[in-house]
């Protein structure tokens, strides 16, 4: 068995977004979530955990988002929902981390965002997008002194904030192992709790200069046999 390959601290965190296809099989889609479960490679068996979601709209019908410290673990995942007749239109790899602006924040909330444990309780409304800070010429995130980018990110920080409650979010970083620079995952109790937070924390000037944001993906988070009815996969 090949030794796992895992980060430093953290997880990683692999989203796929996948369409049905007539070989669509529920039996092995449940066998795939099953292995990737198992304990193995000395890792424990919860180690390693699978958010389902049934998306919305034409880009893709369901998201498999499996986070765990073993990336051997998720490219078997991956191949395993493959071979259940899920076809991966897309996909963001990413991983946990807790930001340089926030280092010293209590351990407690460190470890929750290093090892966050999903689908948080009464949050189903769903979405995912990836997103990087801007280099323009006049706008460049990068060329800012470390002290007015905390100020910023600070100031982005406390406006997250006011949604507690609301919309659970889950940052993780992709800057190298992916097109964008991080992924955000956004869990809400309705689906407007989303717009709201997206909506509102646009207009802080961290993301109003130096923000550029990706693909959008929007559904509900359900047991992965109940998204699998939903979405038309069928035994």
């Amino acid at each position: 068995m090949t030794e796992a390959m895992s980060p430093t601290v953290g997880l990683a965190v692999l989203h796929l977004f996948c369409k049905v296809t007539p070989l669509a099989d529920t039996d092995g889609v449940l066998v795939a979530a099953r292995a990737l479960k198992a304990s193995g490679h000395n890792i424990e068996a919860d180690a390693h955990q699978l958010v389902s979601a049934a998306l919305l709209g034409h880009k893709a019908d369901v998201c498999l988002m499996a986070l765990g410290p073993d990336l051997w673990r998720l490219r078997q995942f991956q191949t395993d929902v493959q071979a259940a007749g899920l076809d991966v239109v897309d996909s963001y790899l990413s991983l946990t981390e807790v930001s340089e602006y926030a280092k010293g924040i209590p351990e407690e909330r460190r470890q929750a965002r290093l090892y966050p444990q999903l689908p948080p309780e009464g949050k189903s409304a769903f979405c995912f997008y990836p997103m990087s800070k801007r280099r323009g010429e006049e706008d460049n995130w990068y060329a800012l002194p470390y002290a007015d980018r905390e100020k910023l990110m600070y100031g982005h920080g406390s406006t997250g904030r006011t949604f507690a409650g609301r919309v659970l979010q889950v940052v993780t970083g992709s800057t190298g192992i992916d097109d964008f620079e991080w992924g955000v995952t956004l869990f809400g109790v309705h689906p407007d709790d989303l717009k709201d937070c997206v909506y509102t924390m646009r207009y802080d000037e961290a993301s109003a200069r130096y923000a550029e944001f990706g693909v959008f993906y929007t559904g509900m988070v359900a047991p992965l046999p109940e998204v699998l009815v939903t979405v038309g996969v069928t035994d």
